[in-house]
Order: structure tokens, then sequence, then C-alpha cells
């Protein structure tokens, strides 16, 4: 258990206090959860530098890395849901969290056959995250409609969240087609190799 790893392990940590504070029926307490959901999205990056600088890559942290960053994200998407109750957030997070559930479940798969280097992290699901994670920070920041005294005092912050929630969205539609793309070739070897084995059989 390195810094890194700890790093890591906090981020998970940070769930609940960000679902706490985000129902925590104050006026501050959402704006505590945007800035929760902040400095985890800073740690994603810092844990990462940590890890490679000085050397402390590991097999928990490899594990737990992806695992911390898709809690938080399911988890925020899942209140903003909640809160807002209305399709324009609903469908993006079913997108999202549906593409990460696949993502992870043709991974999980690849790295059976040892090809899990056809689904490595590309640049344009790094610019994606980037996306989704400055949406959930503007949406959660923006806070509860009802709270807010005049609803332009924070529209700018739902304009650009929602901007970047679709960005998000286009961006998580691309990646998937690549890491698509990417393993059919495999995924279609290995069915027909299947195939011949139960014939033989």
């Amino acid at each position: 258990m390195n810094i890194a790893n700890l790093l890591t392990s906090f981020r998970i940590l940070c769930i609940p206090l960000l679902v706490l504070f985000f129902y925590l029926p104050v006026s501050w307490g959402q704006t505590t959860a945007a800035l929760i959901f902040a400095v985890v999205g800073w740690t994603d990056w810092f844990d990462g530098w940590v890890a490679r600088t000085f050397n402390m890559q590991s097999p928990l942290g490899e594990f737990l890395d992806p695992v911390a960053d898709k809690l938080m994200v399911a988890a925020s998407l899942v209140l903003l849901v909640e809160q807002h109750a209305t399709i324009w957030i609903a469908a993006p997070a079913l997108v999202i969290i549906s593409r990460e559930i696949t993502v992870s479940a043709l991974r999980e798969w690849m790295a059976e056959y040892g090809e899990r280097s056809a689904v490595k992290v590309v640049f344009v699901a790094k610019v994606k995250t980037l996306m989704q994670l400055s949406a959930i920070f503007f949406l959660l920041l923006a806070g509860r409609e009802e709270e807010v005294a005049s609803l332009w005092e924070h529209s700018w912050l739902y304009i650009w969240g929602y901007i970047f929630l679709y960005i998000a969205v286009a961006l998580t539609l691309w990646s998937m087609y690549i890491y698509v793309r990417a393993t059919w070739p495999l995924l279609m070897s290995a069915r027909l190799e299947d195939r011949t084995d139960n014939d033989e059989n």
C-alpha cells in the first residue's frame, strides 16, 4: 500500500462524503459536494503522476484506479438524475454509465485472451473524461434550482454543465466505437475458434 494507492483509496472513501454533503439540508452542502468532486478529480491525475514518477505502479493500483473513477462518476450522475429528474440528464447519464460497463467488460474479456493492449486508453477517452468531470462539477456547483434565489444567478453553471455533458456523450460514443472497432476482429476470431473447438469435441 504505497502513496499512490493510498490516494486512490482516498478517492473511493470520498464517495460517501460527497453523497452526505449533497443531501445535507444546508445552503453550502451541494457546493461542498462539488468541491469534493473537484478534489477527487484532481487526485485522479495526481496519484497517476506519483505512481509513474516514483515507480509505484502496482497490480492493486491498476485495479483500483479505474474503479475509483467509475464509482465516483456513476454515483455523481445518479445524484444529478435524481435531483433534476429530466431526460436531458438521464439519457446522457445512461449512455455514459452503459459505456463504462461495456468497455470494462470488453477489457476483462480481452485480458483473458492476452489482448488487453487492444483496448488501451486512447486520447479521445482522456478528453471524454475531462469533459465528463467538468460537466458533473458545474452541475453539482449549480445547486438545486429551488434553492437558487434567482434562476439567472447560476444559469451559466447549468449552461456550461450541459455543454460539457453532451460533448462528453459524443466522445463517449466515439471512444466506444474505437474500442469495438479495434477488438472486433479478435472477438470474431475467438468466436470462430470456440465453434471449431466445440465441433471437434
